[in-house]
């Protein structure tokens, strides 16, 4: 479970709150900084590659965002430090898609914390690391103070919207959330903001996806500290809030979802943990029924600010030729193979002058994914099928059940040496087959090189 402080710290708003109350000299600057539609998911097809994208702020720095991708939705990489940084105000909150004319666009928050921010920004970009500032838009909704956390949401119909959460004067730190529809292709015109029925206010940071013909809010209670669930049949509701409190064990104080759908059609949120100043995921196999226990976003875990993820399918990532006879070498130890060893996979040292016993058992056929056919299953000279088990790599027989199909499939994602591949389990999304004291096992990835080159194997011609 993951450990929380005793005395969380407050959340932005509730700090603001406090804050507001005191006079301009004793507030010191500075003191917080940290203010799709659906398709069919499936491992990507030979020659192709996923790739997630993320524009976050920085924890130490709201005037510029960084860019990292992913290929697993869990490793995240720097692509470009400092990526954009608007003419004017600042940069929070960001939002990331990529529009149907082929360009990625940012809608950001303009102000910090202390000021009025009656505007939300607009970047585009043909390339995702070098952006172009196009405007400020002020979010024509009377009496407005504060327009906080837009974010982007593309319906089935193709419809581009923004969902923003917005205060008034009367109370500056109450939000709703409002969406605003695109009116043009080149998003430079808007629908009048139309407050979302049924969320209410008091409620900031909503996140909306669309599973069939149902509409599902993530959206933050700004007086409990949770994350709620609500669904409705229209964008713009009446939504009812089902999932109150703990439902989903992410604890209290988080905030920013962001939801998308991973390779083997589960679900991952992605949330600020502001509180412990984490950055966490969980994964749901159920539609949102049940989640996963949060885990740090590892390398990037209290680094990065309140960012969505735009996932791509892209040319390139890592393939194994299926229906052929393979072994497979470590990466990072040149003399190591993949060996079965009572029933086991283990990484011992294997060379010309090996017993042929040892041979035909670091000898194995890639064949097409058990759960997935563009993933990736291994079969021993007898039959049996490399499966986790307690996290362990194990040969067993396939029992033709859905567990083992999965249990037996891999994603291939590119690996640290040229001509690796390293192994992602299919059920168990952002684990690798990896060694560890030569034995193979399925870990998740802590998102250092080490992990990576640990987790890296060379198909090469079989040794039997």
């Amino acid at each position: 479970m993951t450990t929380r402080p005793s005395a969380p710290a407050p959340s932005r708003r509730s700090l603001l709150r406090a804050l507001a109350a005191l006079p301009a000299s004793a507030v010191v600057l500075g003191a917080f900084p940290g203010l799709l539609g659906t398709a069919a998911a499936a491992a990507p097809a030979s020659g192709s590659a996923t790739r997630y994208t993320i524009v976050p702020f920085l924890n130490s720095d709201d005037g510029t965002v960084d860019v990292y991708q992913s290929d697993d939705a869990t490793d995240f990489r720097l692509v470009k430090a400092s990526a954009y940084t608007p003419p004017a105000n600042r940069i929070r909150d960001a939002s990331v898609f990529k529009h149907t004319d082929g360009s990625y666009y940012l809608t950001y928050t303009t102000h910090t914390w202390q000021d009025v921010s009656t505007t939300i920004g607009f970047a585009r970009s043909s390339d995702r690391v070098t952006w172009t500032f196009l405007y400020d838009y002020t979010v024509p909704l009377a009496n407005l103070s504060r327009a906080w956390a837009p974010e982007w949401f593309v319906d089935t119909d193709g419809s581009v919207n923004v969902i923003v959460s917005c205060s008034t004067a009367d109370d500056e730190w109450i939000f709703t959330p409002y969406l605003l529809k695109a009116a043009n292709a080149a998003l430079t015109a808007w629908s009048s903001p139309v407050a979302l029925s049924g969320i209410g206010s008091n409620h900031i940071d909503t996140y909306i996806v669309k599973a069939g013909s149902t509409y599902h809010a993530f959206t933050k209670n700004e007086t409990t500290k949770y994350i709620e669930y609500a669904t409705a049949t229209s964008l713009t509701g009446p939504y009812t809030i089902s999932r109150t409190g703990d439902w989903a064990g992410w604890g209290s104080y988080r905030e920013g979802p962001s939801v998308i759908q991973l390779d083997n059609g589960a679900w991952r949120i992605f949330f600020d943990g502001y509180g412990d100043g984490s950055y966490y995921y969980s994964d749901s196999h159920d539609t949102f029924a049940t989640w996963s226990t949060p885990k740090a976003l590892p390398g990037i875990s209290g680094t990065a600010r309140h960012f969505t993820v735009v996932k791509e399918t892209v040319s390139g990532g890592a393939s194994l030729t299926r229906n052929a006879t393979r072994s497979l070498r470590s990466a990072n130890y040149a003399t190591r193979y993949w060996e079965e060893q009572s029933a086991l996979l283990d990484l011992p040292v294997v060379t010309a002058s090996s017993a042929g016993a040892d041979k035909q058992a670091a000898t194995f056929t890639v064949v097409a994914g058990l759960a997935d056919a563009n993933g990736y299953s291994f079969r021993d000279a007898s039959g049996n099928y490399l499966r986790h088990y307690g996290f362990r790599g194990r040969f067993d027989p396939d029992d033709g059940t859905t567990t083992f199909a999965k249990d037996a499939t891999f994603i291939a994602r590119v690996g640290s040496a040229t001509g690796s591949v390293r192994l992602e389990s299919y059920n168990y999304p952002g684990h690798y087959l990896r060694h560890y004291d030569y034995q193979l096992r399925v870990d998740v990835s802590d998102g250092t090189d080490l992990f990576r080159q640990d987790s890296s194997f060379v198909p090469v011609t079989a040794w039997s």
